[in-house]
């Protein structure tokens, strides 16, 4: 009998703290089993990756699922088959969605749970989007018993700003007990750092000034500006770094905000810094209008060049993707009532290869531990996911770093249906997924059999800390 199910054959692989090796990869029971001399090695499968570049699987932290135009949760397992499909196409082998609901979460979490497993290609754990006074009460079990120690708030739910989603008003007060309760029990605080207030201001302004939104992504922009993101990310810094908990500001969009997130980094906080594909591709001036309005938005040209810089220099921690799976008929009726959001799981990492690898010089490397090793850490999974090592599960991305090919029109596996970028020349593709050692895509094409092979992930920070 074979030593090992598979062996991967001939490719270079990225591992931590070595870089580029040319090795192979033994398998065992879902497992990187070992790593080895070119030829060494029998497996029951053998898979040749010979010219292409192994990567440890991509994990994204921050992400919607849900059913229809809703994006609170799953209600029937395609919806995860779906979005995970197109995941598994992006190279994406684990994602981490933000659950979202009024009730306390142990009320309907099983079902949850039960429902992704259903329907995922790939493993997953949640984040709880944390809204009432019986969800964070519940934080303590969340964390010991649940697996789940990440919890966002949504800083600019306030005067009634939260219906959109269903929930209710919060305070800083809120958000301060919050962060003590994550100091106290291990959790992290993830927060969308808006001043709801000043956007007030600014979008009553630009209201009057442009009732149609003729102005499209500039004027949405305007009516949420930097520095009301960047106010919001000290404002959650300060009160983090007094009640002792770590922050992840997520989907940071402006050259502010970043400042702000370093500023408090250098004092001594201790903050993580994620950004999104969109923020380093889009800006105002995208001839895609109303279709990129995002929250929070699209910003300048400069924003775009000091996120890569910060990429480039070692200074963001994270890439992840914020996908949010409703149609473009949401975008419909002008800036001001379009909907929010777009996906983006199936071009993440596509995104980075081509326009921060071949354009850029962003390492694989550092490309790897961006989108794999950094999030793993972050969000308490590193103990079986993020870096190609024996012991730890064998979530693989075979990738052509030189493939040249163009982003189809329909936006790929998502519900979505479109894609920001429809149209554009990528060079980098993703060849082959493995989630736990099991192929779920081959040669570019999903696996079918992969579907509900997907299994939950419990979380902890405590082995994480320094």
């Amino acid at each position: 009998m074979p030593p090992f199910d598979l062996v991967l054959r001939g490719g270079t692989v990225i591992l931590p703290q070595i870089g580029r090796q040319i090795c192979d990869i033994g398998v065992r029971n879902g497992r990187t089993a070992a790593l080895l001399a070119p030829g060494e090695g029998d497996g029951a499968e053998t898979l040749s990756v010979a010219g292409l570049v192994v990567l440890p699987g991509a994990i994204d932290v921050h992400l919607h699922l849900g059913h229809g135009n809703d994006i609170a949760r799953p209600r029937v397992p395609q919806d995860a088959a779906q979005e995970s499909a197109a995941a598994a196409l992006g190279g994406i082998t684990c994602f981490v969605p933000y659950l979202m609901a009024t009730e306390p979460f142990e009320t309907l979490f099983d079902e949850v749970v039960a429902v992704t497993a259903a329907g995922s290609r790939i493993d997953f754990g949640y984040h709880f989007i944390i809204s009432t006074e019986a969800q964070l009460a519940g934080v303590p079990s969340y964390i010991a018993e649940y697996g789940v120690p990440s919890f966002k708030i949504f800083m600019n739910n306030r005067g009634g700003e939260g219906a959109r989603l269903g929930l209710p008003d919060i305070d800083d007060g809120f958000l301060l007990r919050l962060c003590e309760a994550a100091a106290a029990h291990g959790g992290l605080v993830c927060p969308h750092p808006e001043t709801i207030e000043l956007a007030w201001v600014l979008r009553d302004r630009m209201r009057a000034a442009d009732p149609q939104g003729h102005g499209g992504l500039a004027t949405w922009n305007a009516s949420r500006p930097p520095f009301v993101e960047a106010d919001a990310v000290q404002r959650a810094a300060l009160i983090a770094h007094h009640a002792g908990a770590p922050l992840y500001i997520v989907h940071t969009s402006s050259a502010e905000a970043l400042e702000a997130g370093l500023r408090h980094r250098r004092a001594g906080a201790r903050v993580q810094l994620e950004t999104c594909p969109h923020y380093l591709t889009h800006d105002i001036g995208w001839a895609g209008g109303d279709l990129g309005k995002i929250n929070p938005p699209l910003r300048e040209a400069s924003d775009r060049a000091a996120l890569w810089q910060a990429l480039l220099d070692g200074e963001i921690d994270t890439i992840a993707t914020d996908h949010v799976h409703r149609g473009p008929a949401g975008k419909q009726g002008g800036i001001w009532a379009a909907s929010p959001g777009c996906p983006g799981m199936e071009t993440m990492l596509p995104v980075l290869l081509s326009e921060g690898h071949a354009k850029r010089g962003l390492s694989l490397e550092r490309i790897a531990a961006l989108t794999a090793g950094n999030p793993a850490r972050a969000m308490g999974i590193s103990h079986r996911k993020g870096v190609i090592a024996v012991g730890l599960d064998a979530d693989l991305t075979v990738i052509d770093p030189a493939a040249r090919w163009t982003v189809p029109a329909g936006g790929g596996q998502s519900a979505a249906g479109y894609s920001i970028y429809e149209g554009w020349q990528m060079t980098g593709r993703v060849v082959h997924t493995l989630v736990r050692g099991q192929i779920v895509v081959r040669d570019g094409a999903l696996a079918e059999a992969a579907v509900g092979t997907g299994s939950y992930v419990a979380r902890s920070l405590v082995q994480e800390r320094p």
